[in-house]
């Protein structure tokens, strides 16, 4: 049972991204031509949690490794950042200088930031001239009141001999459209890749896929795609379906140990995975709402807090933009434009946490939530922002 897990653990690496050959085949494309080109570019990738981001991005690195031993195609710097590391947002401009290998210490009144500004302003560089590949995971996390750190990143790749390939990914589809609208006025506005949630048919694939490295059969095929069907419906999140299967072999292991229970298979069968679904819904919803990015948390908040002063289980999208406005006010933090919000309620809707209504206009659907206001609730107990927002923390 140990090997199963294995095979079905999150940091367990599949040779092949399944499911995300177009994906991946746009984002190597890309870098490609910027290569070739000796052009600076930037990409954005972006998705829900648990669809292929990271893994593909990193695929395509490897590809692009081995393709520069095999061709003879230009080898590349790579720098790869996590930003939830990050102890300070603008701390980013630091580690790609470093990568430079170029003044690590800047005593002389200068930023990182400034010096990169001025690096990719002459044509002289103090590096071996490769193109250099950054990666920025988790970008959501750069997101300030101002913008400014995701700014200055994209703009990067436009001064005239800069030589960055930048990556972006995150979990806010629309983030280069909300919450970036100075980019295309820069003319460092991304390429875009959007990675849609896994369909039921997609996760029973990988899930074989990660499976056949076993030399047994391991679940019964309706549990399989009991499973599936169940997480392409609450979110398509592939690491959520990797760990229900293995919390369902937990159980056929505990069931297994029990000597009282007659116990007459050893494969994980319907009842194991219903088991094991029961126990990660919650927890589910709850994790797909603390992974949110930080606007659209406080439309949840914001949605409960007017359902429970109003005492009712419905609104509408315009009353809802309103309650969202007052609390970003009340919290001093800038609201985003009518259309901004609009796009954020959709993608919340398309995670399965509201419901909109259907009507000519926007501010006139119906809004309902999709999931119970406790989880909501239980997803920011003991969160400090929300705990100190003004007539949030009552919820």
């Amino acid at each position: 049972m140990q090997a199963v897990k294995e095979a079905l653990h999150v940091a367990t690496a599949p040779t092949n991204v399944a499911c995300r050959k177009d994906e991946q085949k746009r984002i190597l494309e890309f870098c490609k031509a910027c290569i070739e080109q000796e052009k600076a570019g930037s990409l954005y990738v972006c998705g829900s949690p648990g669809t292929g981001k990271s893994l593909s991005v990193d695929k395509v690195k490897d590809l692009l490794a081995v393709r520069s031993k095999e061709v003879g195609f230009q080898s590349l710097d790579t720098l790869a950042i996590n930003c939830t590391s990050l102890t300070n947002t603008s701390k980013i401009f630091s580690k790609i200088l470093e990568k430079f290998h170029y003044c690590k210490k800047t005593s002389d009144g200068f930023s990182p930031l400034q010096h990169l500004q001025n690096l990719f302003s002459h044509k002289k560089q103090p590096s071996s001239g490769k193109m250099m590949l950054i990666i920025v995971d988790e970008m959501d996390y750069l997101i300030t009141k101002d913008c400014a750190v995701l700014h200055n990143l994209f703009m990067l790749t436009t001064f005239p001999f800069s030589r960055c390939i930048l990556i972006g990914i995150a979990n806010a589809i629309n983030l280069a459209d909300r919450f970036l609208p100075k980019l295309e006025s820069l003319n460092c506005k991304p390429v875009v890749i959007t990675f849609h949630a896994y369909s039921k048919d997609q996760i029973l694939k990988i899930l074989h896929h990660r499976l056949m490295v076993l030399q047994f059969d391991v679940f019964q095929p309706l549990a399989l795609e009991f499973c599936a069907r169940k997480v392409a419906a609450a979110s398509g999140d592939m690491r959520k379906a990797l760990g229900v299967c293995r919390s369902a072999v937990e159980v056929l292991e505990a069931q297994l140990r029990d000597a009282t229970r007659n116990q007459d298979t050893d494969i994980v069968m319907f009842d194991h995975m219903n088991i094991a679904l029961s126990k990660a819904v919650k927890s589910a919803v709850v994790d797909t709402i603390q992974s949110l990015p930080q606007h659209q948390q406080i439309i949840l908040c914001s949605l409960v807090k007017l359902f429970r002063q109003c005492k009712k289980n419905a609104t509408t999208l315009g009353d809802l933009n309103k309650a969202y406005s007052e609390t970003c006010k009340s919290s001093q933090i800038p609201a985003v434009g009518t259309l901004e919000f609009t796009n954020m309620c959709k993608v919340l809707s398309d995670q399965g946490l509201l419901k909109l209504g259907q009507s000519r206009e926007d501010k006139l659907k119906r809004v309902t939530l999709q999931i119970d206001s406790s989880d909501i609730t239980f997803a920011f107990k003991g969160n400090r922002f929300f705990s100190n927002l003004p007539g949030v923390a009552m919820i």
